[in-house]
């Protein structure tokens, strides 16, 4: 018979998926707390809240796992309670509840009061801001938009995040204070679509302006943007990276494919012509910008020849950092309704091919590298080297830059400069000058 565990509750916030569930688990976690909560992130703790990610097919065998493995602790009487929030549960919940029907009870993306609630907690509006972050004290994400209102023909976001809602510059600036106060010196701007900004509250896209209000902030170094959508983008934006020195040179522009027929089934709005002169753009507006963008193979009715034209195109744009996926067949997108017809071993060969190109145009632009200076961020120290970033490289995706900790010492979070000595593929090596 299970006995009941006789500890006073200890919350423990798992999370999966991206960085905006980070965001998320954050200020649930800063909730918790403002009402007087033991709350941990992935450590031990009798109550299990898990944050799930619903994208695509890894994702959520990852997040139906992970509740599994919650919901067998329970079974054998490790943790009392087991509630699950997120993406996956947003989307599939009618399905899990009929699936896994012990746990304790499913919340959407948008149900954080009711959450609380069943939590003993209550919903403090006056937090803005509050958040318990779980990343390295230098780097915070800021999340300044939710849901998306782009129609891409592959993606379940929409589903499962709402229609695109900005959060207004006022509230992100005082959250922006709050953690430069608590020692953040780099902002990573998030949203499902950060173009998109300010068209809901100002009439306008209106992420230039909230730029120029952010790099005000004392105490904030290095602003950095991701997931910008490339049609229709404010080039506004371009001007205020090149002329402040805060924001950083770099751009996550997830572009997804570039063979005409492709993306028009994509539904992105744009054409091979367009994304190629945008880039251009980019790189004629602020000349040492690293660009990242995320491809998708494998989509349905992707022929031999759209994929030779994505390959060729990948050679010729060099993009200074890539990352590649095979194309999942998600229920309820609009290209559900089209035949999955590219066998799985064939998508995993074409995501392959990519990265392979990738990696060697990477070793190619490192080697570049060598002998020049960089600022650098210490994240950490891993066994005998410090790990650190330039303004080029976000956390976790990037190139890092390996510093030998036995002939010097450096803080965690310090900005330094490195001389670049040598460079693997996705790795730089330097010493502090």
């Amino acid at each position: 018979m299970r006995t009941k565990t006789l500890k006073k509750n200890k919350i423990n916030v798992v999370t999966l998926g991206c960085s905006k569930n980070v965001y998320d688990s954050e200020v649930l976690m800063g909730q918790l707390k403002a009402n007087g909560k033991e709350v941990v992130h992935e450590e031990e703790g009798n109550v299990v809240v898990i944050n799930t990610c619903g994208f695509i097919d890894n994702a959520k065998e990852e997040s139906v796992n992970t509740i599994l493995d919650f919901v067998q602790k329970k079974e054998d009487g490790e943790v009392d309670k087991v509630f699950v929030t997120g993406c996956l549960s947003e989307r599939y919940k009618p399905d899990l509840i009929k699936e896994i029907p012990n746990v304790d009870q499913y919340f959407g993306t948008t149900e954080l009061p009711s959450l609380l609630k069943v939590l003993g907690a209550d919903y403090k509006h006056e937090l803005i801001g509050e958040r318990l972050t779980t990343t390295p004290k230098n780097y915070a994400y800021l999340k300044i938009a939710e849901g998306c209102d782009r129609p891409c023909s592959f993606c379940a976001i929409p589903l499962m995040r709402g229609k695109h809602r900005s959060t207004p510059i006022e509230d992100i600036v005082v959250e922006a204070q709050k953690l430069a106060a608590k020692g953040v010196k780099e902002l990573i701007l998030i949203a499902q679509d950060l173009t998109y900004y300010g068209l809901d509250l100002y009439k306008k896209r209106n992420l230039a302006e909230l730029l120029k209000e952010l790099v005000k902030v004392d105490g904030v170094e290095w602003i950095r943007l991701h997931y910008a959508f490339p049609t229709g983008f404010p080039m506004d934006v371009l001007e205020v990276m090149k002329n402040e020195p805060k924001i950083c040179n770099y751009i996550d522009i997830p572009l997804q494919h570039i063979a005409d027929p492709i993306l028009k089934s994509m539904r992105r709005g744009t054409t091979k012509a367009k994304t190629t002169q945008l880039l251009k753009d980019f790189r004629a507006a602020v000349p040492n910008m690293t660009i990242r963008t995320t491809l998708i193979v494998g989509y349905p009715g992707e022929t031999e020849e759209d994929f030779q034209t994505l390959k060729n195109w990948v050679e010729e744009m060099r993009f200074e950092r890539l990352g590649c996926f095979a194309y999942s067949h998600e229920e309820n997108t609009h290209a559900y309704n089209l035949e999955d017809d590219v066998p799985q071993e064939v998508k995993q060969q074409r995501a392959n091919e990519i990265m392979e190109l990738q990696s060697q145009i990477s070793w190619e632009l490192n080697q570049e590298k060598i002998g020049k200076t960089f600022r650098v961020v210490i994240d950490r120290k891993e066994g005998n080297n410090f790990v650190g970033r330039t303004e080029f490289d976000s956390p976790d995706v990037d190139n890092e830059v390996l510093i030998d900790a036995t002939k010097t010492y450096l803080k965690t979070g310090e900005y330094t400069t490195v001389k670049i000595t040598e460079a693997a593929d996705y790795d730089l090596y330097g010493e502090v000058v």
